[in-house]
């Protein structure tokens, strides 16, 4: 058993972070002695280790809460998707690094090469490998098959449309290889869900601004989170040219804009577009 301050001492948390880890639950001592003071065991130890994965990737602690208490919790899962972004993170820095390098020697280049036969195949190879085995059993009876399933998708990604889109998703991902390295990689459905929540209550929060002036700091901050929080959860590289197609979404989809106005309040649609044109307007 380790008290708080031995804890502290091994990973760096403080322990006034430790007690209030145990104050909202996340992270409670494996018992109390009698004095008085919290002991953690090795079990105790792992799960900080997953906490501090999770903050590294910003993620609210409620919701690392609830991932953590989650019934379908599998650690190994989180674990293979938590070392993914972290290799994806060192990678991204990386690439920044030789980025800058190649600035400073005048030789600044993208690949931005359209998506071949090869590419699809096996983007589509890892699309089924990661449904679950519902979605796999629902997809073959609809197509005929796993193999016919597959073709259909292949197809359906290489039509002109879908490579225009696939092209457009290049500026947004950096490179082909990013792209790939995503597409190919996907978080773990857990994680993604938790990404997904933030992502969608810091849309809500926006729009609960509707009729404040979108060039107000404090809508230009609520949109900068609803950036970061993008970012995160489609580990994109250039961010602008993402939300500024999503402002367009708003502005043309009728169906989305419906709906949004249908529950948030008519209008909704709109001020969104706005916000992020004037967050992204030189």
């Amino acid at each position: 058993m380790r008290t708080v301050k031995e804890i502290s001492n091994l990973t760096g948390i403080s322990v006034r972070t430790l007690h209030y880890y145990h104050e909202i639950g996340l992270l409670p001592p494996t018992e109390i002695s009698e004095a008085g003071y919290r002991l953690y065991d090795d079990k105790a130890l792992e799960i900080l280790r997953q906490i501090l994965f999770f903050r590294e990737f910003d993620m609210p602690l409620k919701e690392i809460r609830k991932i953590l208490q989650s019934p379908d919790f599998d650690r190994e899962t989180i674990l293979r998707s938590q070392k993914r972004m972290l290799e994806m993170k060192k990678e991204r820095l990386n690439r920044m690094i030789a980025s800058i390098d190649d600035i400073l020697k005048g030789e600044e280049a993208m690949d931005f090469t359209v998506f071949g036969t090869q590419d699809i195949e096996e983007i589509c190879s890892a699309a089924f490998a990661n449904m679950s085995g519902e979605q796999r059993k629902i997809a073959a009876e609809q197509y005929g098959g796993e193999e016919a399933f597959q073709k259909h998708l292949a197809e359906s990604m290489s039509t002109e449309q879908a490579q225009k889109t696939m092209s457009k998703m290049l500026e947004w991902y950096g490179d082909k290889e990013t792209y790939m390295d995503v597409a190919t990689h996907p978080l773990s459905a857990q994680v993604t869900e938790a990404y997904g929540k933030r992502f969608e209550s810091i849309r809500k929060k926006l729009a609960a601004k509707r009729g404040t002036d979108v060039r107000s700091f404090e809508v230009k901050e609520i949109v900068g989170e609803f950036e970061f929080a993008a970012k995160q959860l489609f580990r994109l590289k250039h961010m602008e040219g993402f939300m500024l197609e999503m402002a367009a979404d708003y502005r043309t989809n009728e169906a989305l804009r419906q709906q949004m106005d249908q529950t948030e309040g008519q209008g909704t649609a709109d001020y969104l577009a706005e916000a992020l044109e004037a967050f992204y307007k030189k």
